[in-house]
């Protein structure tokens, strides 16, 4: 799924690196034309056999150990998170693993994983921050879903100076002046940077459809979606129009009353910020109703519950996503090696929910684990688990992903700078345009990407907190 990524500041004996880098088209204001050549790429040869990898049956090491605490939700109703990042930091360790480890603190180490289960609970989440760095010693907690739980996570982490990585929220405020820390870094996408993208997408790229109707969760990350995309439209489509705006409570199993109104206001296309179950609830219930229009969306993603709509259902999705390049998906050799790592593991694993769709392609996942792969990659080229030396690393650094996608940390205020792809859900003979090896299709039950645009990313930088002092006089680029 993944390969780890060495830094040139060993080109002198590993060219290999370098020669790979995989080049993407110099579009204006884009990362290919701001970084002609990053810090550290990955290399598909050096990727470990992974033959005998079972996130159901992986067993961590322990001992003298680089400890990572994977902090989300093993338990309860979201337990199904717990489920992916086990299979995304399971996976990465098992790779580095098998290659002997990463040299740190003058000898080389194993990467053990450890579970906290925060349960959704605030509480449980400062309890199990507090376990996992004062009696398991961990170097690093990776998480999380729910901006108060990454919240937590991050304070935790700058009371007792160790790394905070959030790679799976998409709150704003997790770095702004009154939250940020020297400790905390965020690699994943934020929601102004989702909504204005998709904003950019229709005024700029596409050009048709001009009347949305918002219908997004009713709490923070949801209106903060939203709001987004309506900064995005005033910035890149001044000429469409909002003609709908909805906010409704969270697991709701009624849409009816929302998509009557939808029907009515005349929309071309309905712009959501939903994850599951509410994503999939409201698409079934749309098609249910006979509403055709298109979602543009951000985690409407699931394969599983793609599945479950059917191919008919989920043709004309429009996907914002922070790991995929435009067509075609897979540019070099090692794209493809890496990929078929993956699915040929995939298809041994028998144990729910691994042996589903969703975890088939791993196209869900792919940013997490990548995004796992920079930490391994920074902390490498840190030679050491002191906290000091690797926020020396990784502020401004510059990582390519497999896919040639290049990623750049923005040094004062610790966001992923980056270029997003929006693409189009289409059916199976179509799915060629972006699944170019064989079988040509990335599924025959549902949609998936075909053609797709790019985001530039000076176009979706970051906000940047006027009051944070480290970002004073810098631009998006944090220069």
């Amino acid at each position: 799924m993944a390969v780890y990524g060495s830094s040139p500041v060993f080109a002198a004996k590993e060219k290999k690196a370098t020669v790979k880098t995989v080049k993407q088209a110099a579009v204006k204001g884009s990362m290919a034309e701001k970084v002609l050549k990053p810090n550290a790429v990955f290399d598909p040869d050096k990727m470990s056999d992974m033959s005998d990898f079972d996130p159901a049956t992986w067993v961590s090491p322990t001992s003298d150990t680089i400890k990572i605490a994977v902090i989300t939700c093993f338990s309860g109703p979201g337990a199904f998170n717990g489920h992916i990042a086990w299979s995304v930091v399971s996976w990465v360790a098992h790779d580095i693993n098998k290659r002997g480890g990463i040299w740190v603190d003058g000898k080389k180490k194993l990467i053990e994983v450890v579970k906290g289960d925060h349960m959704s609970k605030p509480d449980q989440c400062k309890k199990v921050s507090e376990r996992v760095v004062l009696q398991e010693k961990v170097h690093v907690i990776w998480g999380t879903a729910g901006s108060n739980m990454m919240k937590i996570m991050n304070e935790t982490a700058k009371k007792y100076n160790i790394i905070s990585h959030c790679v799976s929220n998409l709150a704003d405020e997790l770095q702004d002046s009154t939250n940020f820390s020297r400790y905390a870094f965020m690699s994943s996408v934020g929601t102004e940077q989702v909504g204005r993208g998709m904003a950019y997408y229709y005024g700029q790229i596409r050009k048709k459809e001009k009347k949305f109707y918002i219908l997004c969760q009713d709490y923070s990350y949801g209106h903060d979606i939203a709001d987004g995309f309506k900064k995005g439209l005033k910035e890149y489509y001044p000429e469409a129009q909002i003609v709908g705006e909805d906010y409704h409570k969270l697991f709701l199993t009624d849409f009816a009353p929302y998509l009557t109104k939808v029907k009515a206001s005349g929309a071309e296309v309905i712009y959501t910020g939903n994850w599951p179950p509410d994503g999939g609830t409201v698409l079934k219930q749309a098609r249910q109703m006979g509403i055709k229009l298109p979602f543009a969306h951000v985690l409407m993603n699931d394969p599983n519950m793609l599945h479950e709509v059917g191919l008919e259902g989920t043709k004309g999705l429009v996907h914002i996503d922070e790991f995929s390049t435009p067509p075609p998906a897979f540019k070099s050799p090692g794209h493809i090696k890496y990929y078929r790592a993956w699915n040929n593991q995939w298809k041994k694993w028998k144990t729910s929910p691994y042996d589903s769709h969703f975890f088939e392609h791993g196209d869900y996942i792919q940013k997490y684990i990548m995004q796992t792969y920079w930490l391994m990659s920074v902390i490498e080229r840190a030679k050491s688990t002191d906290p000091e030396k690797i926020v020396k690393v990784w502020e401004g650094d510059t990582y390519q992903y497999v896919n040639g996608k290049t990623m750049m940390m923005r040094a004062c205020d610790h966001r992923a700078i980056q270029d997003l792809t929006v693409s189009e859900y289409v059916g199976t003979k179509e799915q060629k345009q972006s699944f170019n090896i064989p079988p040509y299709y990335w599924y025959t039950g549902s949609a998936a990407p075909g053609p797709g645009s790019l985001i530039p990313a000076s176009k979706i930088f970051p906000p940047i907190d006027p009051k944070e002092e480290r970002c004073k006089g810098k631009n998006g680029w944090g220069e």
